[in-house]
């Protein structure tokens, strides 16, 4: 709250509409939906309807509910109402976020000036404190967990959907929050597909099992990948395998504070710049994680994030190539000042079923 109350005096603000769900709740601690925030050095308002006002006023007591539905009939005339009453005459706001909708009624509602303020919370989350690292970690060791346990469940003949609803049960079963959490489980040429969604397709003998996947633990995330194969292991899956591993080593040998994302990925690719495989790989190889799985920083060649001790972020350079598949390995670490913690205990040593 200090650092927004000094972008606000530094951008000569009144307030700030925060809407995106995620800083609502980074803000404020707030679990429900339904919300928004209008923060003002002077009062801090928390925007909602009927139906989360009692547990607003249990979770977020120093704030003023404002019921937009019933009292005020818009958001913009809740907001209207807030920046009236502290005589405020320009607002900052998450344009990417907003509505069409709720922009022309701020703008006929609100005889304030409206200044984008796009980024500013997710700087904040960038660097995380530590009882945040804390829930992070825990959320890390559950999904470790969660790895040893699945190994045992994958076999030739069971099917995609089938493995990954049963990484999400032992997930939950070794302590995550329960909201569901979207997991990439996909096998044989399959794996290529960087976001493949988990199908009806059996398990066969060779095949490369490749699982992305992750947990909340109060809210915070965790998001690692290992991929494995079911049998003994090609030369050419040996080969694409070593090169991963030394990918993901590499880069987790050059980050510590200070660093250059782009430079990260420079990093990254030493391992198969002068092999076949270097127009298989995929230039995004990391990026922050807190209560949103994509955050600052990212890692990639048009990156110019520098990276922070304090950033928890995964490492995952990856390899796919189409009709043969892919294989990815993901760490995710906390920055320090010297270099960094993997908050990932899974081995990442290549694992024959």
């Amino acid at each position: 709250m200090e650092q927004l109350f000094t972008y606000l005096e530094q951008q000569h603000l009144g307030g700030m509409f925060i809407s995106r769900p995620v800083n609502v709740k980074y803000v404020s601690h707030y679990t429900g939906e339904d919300s928004w925030l209008f923060v003002t050095p002077y009062e801090k308002f928390f925007i909602t309807d009927p139906r989360y006002t009692e547990q607003v006023s249990y979770e977020c007591p120093d704030y003023t509910i404002l019921n937009w539905r019933d009292d005020y009939g818009s958001l913009a005339g809740a907001v209207s109402f807030a920046a009236k009453k502290h005589g405020i005459k320009a607002i900052g706001y998450e344009a990417s976020h907003l509505t069409v909708e709720q922009f022309h009624g701020f703008q006929e509602k609100l005889e304030v000036e409206l200044v984008p303020a796009d980024g500013i919370i997710e700087q904040f989350r960038s660097v995380k404190r530590p009882e945040e690292i804390h829930c992070l970690t825990i959320a890390c060791d559950i999904a470790s967990r969660a790895f040893e346990r699945i190994l045992k469940e994958i076999r030739v003949g069971v099917t995609e959907k089938e493995l990954a609803a049963k990484l999400s049960l032992f997930m939950v079963q070794e302590g995550a929050d329960t909201q569901p959490y979207g997991n990439i489980l996909i096998s044989g040429a399959r794996t290529s597909l960087l976001h493949g969604i988990p199908s009806q397709k059996a398990i066969e003998y060779g095949d490369l099992v490749l699982m992305d996947y992750g947990c909340q633990y109060h809210g915070y995330l965790s998001d690692m990948t290992r991929t494995v194969v079911v049998g003994r292991a090609t030369e050419k899956q040996r080969e694409v395998y070593a090169l991963e591993q030394q990918m993901v080593a590499d880069v987790e040998a050059f980050l510590k504070d200070g660093v250059s994302a782009r430079d990260a990925y420079e990093v990254s690719t030493k391992a198969i710049r002068d092999t076949s495989y270097f127009p298989y790989h995929y230039t995004g190889i990391g990026h922050g994680v807190g209560m949103f799985v994509h955050e600052l920083p990212f890692m990639s060649p048009r990156s110019n994030d520098i990276i922070h001790a304090g950033n928890v972020m995964t490492v995952e350079p990856g390899i796919y190539i189409p009709g043969w598949g892919g294989i990815r390995i993901e760490d995710q670490i906390l920055i320090t000042e010297t270099g960094h913690k993997n908050l990932i205990s899974a081995t990442k040593d290549l694992i024959e079923l």
